[in-house]
């Protein structure tokens, strides 16, 4: 380069952006996005896809110079909210393109030490880069094209990524699109936001891509739906609940006057509306102890005096009855729908905590029928490989059925499977401590049994004959009968010579 001719700027701040010193980085982290919302609103002379490379190099080395986990954390989200100084839309796409194409061309040099904060930016810039969509309203065209930057530069058979961009982006695509759009999203829009990965798991030939689609994917909505219905179930009984406190309100007050107001307003409230499961989610909570994870002993005992009214002090004589309570008791729901009023105390708030840590929040919403559709004819393809056609027929079983109402999981209460588990247990132990079958002599005894016994049972020893040619003692063997049951030769005896006279 010529020498006093000023660098551009945006090598400038990419250097300093890279700089040891993280007080000259967060410097030109700032400047840079001023520079951005300056350049950006320009009608002409926007950034050029070269430019933005050597922005997100130094933003790169940034980050590879960061040390500290919370540290690491926030700059990850100031770099992934560099996106939204990007006034127009294919501003934004240019600025993601290049975010990729940096991680895929610098993945091979991240050592162990560092990859985890380049997931989490990942992670991060995947996250807003939906925001960004959402904030313009879930536009089709604004899907379609985002869907297609990212499929092209992560996914496509002609692209460069690593195996590791790779499989990271599958695993945490789903859970950043529930983040960002679980509460708005609607079912179509889902199916848009999963028809690429349906495409490419009928045609891919890698192996790693396909698992991981399937996996991270598809596995991964067939199990949410129990939580996805339970969510729909959750919202009729918040509307239906609202109408029915309304009306229920209205009719005391102009019927029944002060009296009225007392008996039909609070007592009306507590059985017609949301709070009508006041006594059932009472028996519900004592019997199920904290969503199931109550034991089977005195808790079940404790259920089933409250409920039915029978105390159970011989457990022996009722087992066959408190089975079938049990068994009724479980059934009930264990997470309760909005407005519902629990039992006062200690133990219903702690119930109530802990009902509120398990609420994830809300779940993607999915016409499985249409979704099962989708894949079948993407998998009867002819150009469909028979090892993925053979996956995806898996699946689109697995999607037939809970399109007609079929879950994966068998609808058996925790304290069922407890017990299940436990008889396992057992019969393991039983198994355990029952001896061996010991192997079994010719003769029909087994080999302890043999070495065990003594001289009087079992097969009789032979007697050794002595040199004469009786036997001898019972007690004693001679060496040659010794050595032969040894099926060893006995040995030779050494015959005296005759001492040789001297001549």
């Amino acid at each position: 380069m010529v020498p006093g001719v000023p660098l551009p700027p945006e090598i400038q701040l990419a250097q300093r952006l890279a700089g040891n010193e993280q007080v000259t980085r967060d410097r030109a982290l700032r400047k840079l996005r001023k520079y951005i919302v300056a350049r950006s609103q320009r009608a002409t002379g926007g950034f050029t896809p070269e430019e933005l490379l050597k922005v997100w190099k130094g933003l790169f080395y940034c980050m590879w110079m960061q040390d500290k986990p919370l540290q690491q954390e926030e700059l990850g989200r100031t770099i992934a909210q560099l996106v939204h100084a990007f006034q127009t839309v294919e501003a934004q796409l240019q600025f993601l393109q290049a975010f990729w194409q940096t991680m895929i061309r610098e993945w091979v040099g991240i050592d162990r030490l560092r990859l985890d904060k380049f997931y989490m930016l990942m992670r991060m810039v995947l996250n807003e880069s939906l925001k960004a969509v959402k904030t313009r309203g879930w536009e089709e065209r604004q899907i379609e094209q985002l869907l297609e930057l990212m499929t092209a530069e992560v996914l496509s058979p002609d692209s460069q990524a690593p195996s590791g961009v790779k499989s990271h982006f599958l695993e945490i695509f789903l859970e950043e699109l529930t983040k960002v759009g679980a509460a708005e999203l609607t079912a179509n829009q889902n199916l848009q936001f999963i028809d690429p990965f349906c495409q490419i798991a009928a045609h891919t030939k890698d192996s790693l891509v396909l698992h991981k689609i399937i996996q991270n994917i598809f596995e991964a909505i067939v199990e949410q739906a129990p939580l996805a219905i339970e969510d729909i179930m959750n919202e009729l009984d918040t509307q239906s609940g609202k109408g029915g406190e309304a009306s229920v309100g209205d009719d005391g007050d102009a019927s029944d006057g002060d009296d009225g107001d007392a008996s039909d307003g609070d007592d009306g409230d507590a059985s017609d509306g949301d709070d009508g499961d006041v006594s059932d989610e009472d028996d519900g909570d004592a019997s199920d102890g904290d969503d199931g994870s109550a034991s089977d002993g005195d808790d079940d005992d404790a259920s089933d005096g409250d409920d039915g009214g029978v105390s159970n002090e011989n457990d022996g004589d009722s087992d066959e009855s408190s089975e079938d309570e049990q068994d009724l008791q479980d059934t009930s729901p264990k997470k309760l729908p909005a407005g519902t009023v629990r039992g006062a105390g200690p133990e219903a708030d702690k119930e109530q905590a802990w009902d509120e840590e398990e609420n994830t929040g809300p779940v993607l919403q999915f016409d499985y029928g249409a979704l099962a559709n989708r894949l079948f004819k993407l998998a009867s393809r002819q150009s469909t490989p028979s090892r993925n056609r053979k996956r995806l027929y898996k699946v689109i079983q697995k999607l037939r059925d809970l399109a007609g109402g079929t879950f994966p999981e068998d609808d058996v209460p925790e304290k069922a499977y407890k017990k299940l588990l436990e008889g396992r247990r057992e019969r393991k132990k039983k198994k355990k401590r029952s001896p061996k079958p010991q192997p079994q002599n010719k003769e029909g005894g087994s080999e302890t049994e043999a070495s065990s016994a003594g001289p009087s049972t079992g097969r009789k020893r032979k007697r050794g004959r002595g040199a004469d040619g009786k036997r001898g003692p019972p007690g004693k063997r001679s060496p040659g009968a010794r050595a032969k049951g040894a099926g060893v030769q006995p040995p030779k005896r050494k015959r005296n010579r005759p001492a040789q006279s001297a001549e």
